[in-house]
């Protein structure tokens, strides 16, 4: 009974190969193919060193999007958070100069979209039901003829 089949079963505990997350993720950081991943979490863990020096309002309206040489690239969600950015562009910079970076300018981005994902973007608007539809109409309608209390309207 130990034919072909054993041959095929893994030898024991011992020579198991390790499956799961933790392999999965060591898989992930292993040769060149890492190198995108390795500078995404080095991304991520420059922009929460960076956004202490932020005022408190921007901080949640902007985010650090690259590296580029001598600039730090930020991204904002809107042309209001530009303009305070680039007024805490100094901080910015003494700050990355402390923690090893040789940068010299910050280039501001306006995104369309919210650049931190915790912060949910507003929804769009629901259709109108016909009842408010109606409603609404009768308003409007009380509105252009003066002095109707739409009560004539309920008796014809």
């Amino acid at each position: 009974m130990s034919g072909s089949r054993s041959s095929n079963a893994p030898p024991g505990p011992r020579s198991k190969a390790p499956t799961g997350p933790r392999v999965a993720l060591e898989a992930l950081f292993t040769g060149t193919a890492a190198d995108p991943i390795r500078r995404a979490l080095w991304l991520d863990a420059l922009d929460q060193r960076l956004r202490p020096h932020l005022p408190p309002s921007l901080a949640a309206h902007a985010r650090l999007a690259n590296v580029n040489g001598v600039q730090l690239v930020f991204l904002v969600d809107s042309p209001v958070w530009s303009a305070r950015l680039r007024l805490a562009t100094p901080e910015l910079l003494d700050a990355a100069r402390s923690v090893g970076l040789d940068v010299t300018q910050v280039v501001i981005r306006t995104a369309t979209r919210s650049p931190d994902p915790g912060v949910a973007s507003p929804r769009a608007a629901l259709p109108m039901s016909a009842a408010a539809r109606e409603a609404l109409e009768a308003a409007l309608s009380s509105l252009r003829e003066p002095g109707s209390t739409g009560s004539e309207d309920d008796a014809s």
